[in-house]
C-alpha cells in the first residue's frame, strides 16, 4: 500500500532543497535586488511556507515553477516579495538623524516648498517620524511640505495607509510629542494610537521596486532617506543605486542612511557630513 501524500492544508510541506533554495536567492536577485545570504535557508523555509499553505500547495520547486512562468508583474510576484522582505522599523529610530533634519528643513524651508523622500517606508513609522518633524520645526512657517514614502512590499504599505499602532509602539516616545502627534484609542480601540491627521497629510505612500529601469516621481528632494536598504543589495547594485538617489538629489541635499551603512567609498557622490549623514557632493550639485 503506497503512502498517502501530503494534505498540503493540514499544514504538512516538502522540503526546501539546497537547489530550490539557490533558485529563491537567484529569482530575489534578479527581481529586487536583494541579496539572500547562504545561511537563510531556514527563514526562507520558514516564510514561502506561510505562502504556499495560503495558496494550497506543499510543492517548493512546483511554486518556483510557477512563478518563473509567470510575468513579472503579476500578483503572485508581490506575494513572494512581500514574503522575504524584512520590515523592522520603529518611531523616530536611529534618532540622532532627526535634529538634523529639522536644522536641514528649517534651511530649505527659507527657499521655498520642501520635498522628502523615504525609500524604505515600511509599515509606516519612519515617514511619519519625518512628517513629525517637519511640523514641529517648519509647520509655523507655512512652508509647504511633502514627503514621498515608498517600499517594494504592500502589505506594509496596506498597514502604513492606516496610521494605526498599539500603545507599545510610542511608549518610548517623550510625552509632549505623542500629544502633538498621535491620537489615543478609547473603547474597542483602547492600546492603539492613530498619528494625526495634520502628519497623515504630509506624507503619500507608493509601491515601488527601487530596481526599476525608470522610477515615476518627477522632480528632485531636499533629503532622501534611504536607511538600512543598501545593506540588502550587492556592492554593484549599491552603487548603482546611489548613482541614481545622488541624481535625485537638490544641490545641498542629504542623504540619511543607516548605522550599518557607510557610503565614504563613493566620496565623488556624497560628502559625509556627521554619524550616517551625507551631503551631495559639491561637484554634483
Amino acid at each position: 500500500m503506497g503512502r498517502a501524500r501530503p494534505n498540503p492544508t493540514a499544514g504538512a510541506l516538502d522540503e526546501l532543497s539546497q537547489a530550490d533554495f539557490e533558485r529563491v536567492r537567484s529569482m530575489i536577485h534578479r527581481h529586487a535586488g536583494i541579496a539572500l545570504h547562504p545561511g537563510k535557508h531556514g527563514m526562507v523555509f520558514s516564510r514561502l511556507s506561510r505562502r504556499l499553505r495560503a495558496l494550497g500547495k506543499s510543492d517548493f520547486a512546483g511554486y518556483l515553477d510557477a512563478l518563473e512562468g509567470a510575468g513579472s508583474r503579476t500578483h503572485e510576484w508581490q506575494e513572494f516579495v512581500n514574503a522575504l522582505t524584512t520590515n523592522l522599523t520603529s518611531f523616530f529610530r536611529e534618532a540622532h538623524h532627526f535634529p538634523v533634519l529639522a536644522q536641514h528643513l528649517q534651511q530649505r524651508a527659507a527657499q521655498g516648498a520642501v520635498q522628502l523622500w523615504c525609500c524604505a517606508a515600511s509599515t509606516g513609522e519612519e515617514p511619519y517620524s519625518m512628517a513629525m518633524t517637519a511640523l514641529d520645526s517648519v509647520a509655523h512657517l507655512g512652508t509647504p511640505v511633502s514627503i514621498l514614502a515608498t517600499d517594494i512590499d504592500t502589505a506594509v504599505l496596506d498597514k502604513a495607509r492606516r496610521g494605526i499602532y498599539p500603545l507599545a509602539a510610542v511608549a518610548g516616545l517623550d510625552p509632549a510629542l505623542r500629544k502633538r502627534h498621535f491620537l489615543r484609542g478609547r473603547a474597542g480601540n483602547a492600546g492603539l494610537v492613530r498619528v494625526r491627521p495634520e502628519a497623515l497629510a504630509l506624507v503619500e505612500l507608493r509601491a515601488l521596486n527601487l530596481l526599476q529601469p525608470t522610477w515615476p516621481m518627477h522632480g528632485k528632494f531636499d533629503a532622501i532617506f534611504c536607511r538600512n536598504v543598501m545593506i540588502y543589495f550587492d556592492k554593484p547594485t549599491q552603487r548603482h543605486l546611489l548613482e541614481r538617489l545622488a541624481a535625485r538629489l537638490k544641490p545641498g541635499g542629504l542623504l540619511f542612511a543607516g548605522h550599518a551603512e557607510n557610503f565614504t567609498a563613493a566620496q565623488d557622490l556624497f560628502e559625509l557630513q556627521g554619524k550616517t549623514v551625507y551631503r551631495l557632493a559639491a561637484s554634483r550639485g
